[in-house]
């Protein structure tokens, strides 16, 4: 928990350096000081809204033990056997497979999947996806994964602002245009960078705390398979929309390549399976 806190609190410093940059390049030291009062403001609204927003984002909404029984009692017997206190669970209308989790601790957790993973996945296998869900909320790896895709937006939008509007240094002149548009690309990218210093470590670690909660890795592996398979072909929208949330998700839910297939936010999936392979090898 030290370490996540540790981990939480760097990239929150993180951020906010970013923001003071991007405040220089817009307006000089002022600029700079009102981005690293905007920054922190914004760290603490995504602590406690950040949840609420991604939720937003992907139209997600709650159900209960009575609207989807088998989803809600699959999570709550994971739940148990975690020791975690039972999360808020939600469904996303989505034909892609995937899911998330996010909540600041575990007693304000949630975790999220998509009718299309609930439609094309045996019981098993989507049990051994909540279990890696649960096992990031054990980690505390939600508030960190959420946050971050909360603040990587903002840093999009204020360099977007950046580039459209310019700004101007302590003297009044105008900041060469070329400085926004560089930032405007650069800015997003440092973001995603921040994001994948801390995602990939963090999914090997839930494969394996899911494994261990469900006690069935090789349900798991399935699942990670066939879910990489059909989210190729099947978009997400919200995703898209949202590519700041990716890292979140179980698999990678964008559909381009490029930029997104260089700057992975997610191990490869094939090494995850070999480790999980490994884990049943060895009794788990």
């Amino acid at each position: 928990m030290t370490f996540n806190w540790f981990k939480t609190t760097l990239l929150m410093a993180a951020i906010v350096a970013l923001f003071g940059v991007i405040g220089a390049m817009i307006g000089g030291k002022s600029g700079m000081l009102l981005a690293l009062l905007f920054g922190g403001a914004m760290n603490v609204f995504a602590y406690w809204n950040s949840d609420k927003m991604v939720l937003r984002m992907y139209n997600a909404q709650e159900v209960d033990a009575r609207s989807a029984p088998e989803l809600y009692g699959m999570v709550a017997e994971l739940a148990g056997r975690a020791g975690l206190p039972m999360p808020r669970v939600y469904v996303i209308h989505e034909d892609q497979p995937n899911a998330f989790a996010t909540g600041r601790d575990p007693e304000h957790a949630a975790v999220a999947a998509t009718t299309g993973i609930m439609r094309m996945l045996e019981y098993r296998e989507l049990r051994g996806v909540m279990a890696h869900e649960l096992a990031h909320v054990q980690h505390r790896d939600t508030l960190i994964s959420t946050i971050s895709a909360t603040m990587a937006g903002a840093i999009s939008a204020l360099a977007n602002f950046a580039m459209f509007f310019g700004g101007r240094d302590e003297e009044g002149r105008p900041v060469n245009p070329i400085a926004g548009i560089l930032v405007a690309l650069l800015a997003p990218l440092a973001a995603s960078l921040i994001q994948m210093a801390i995602s990939r470590a963090r999914e090997f670690e839930a494969d394996r705390g899911g494994a261990e909660i469900s006690g069935e890795p090789l349900a798991l592996a399935a699942a990670l398979r066939k879910i990489e398979y059909y989210a190729q072909g099947l978009p997400m929208p919200a995703a898209e929309a949202h590519p700041e949330t990716a890292q979140m998700m179980i698999i990678n839910p964008l559909s381009g390549g490029g930029m997104d297939s260089l700057f992975r936010t997610h191990p490869h999936t094939e090494e995850r399976i070999a480790r999980l392979n490994e884990m049943a090898r060895g009794g788990v």
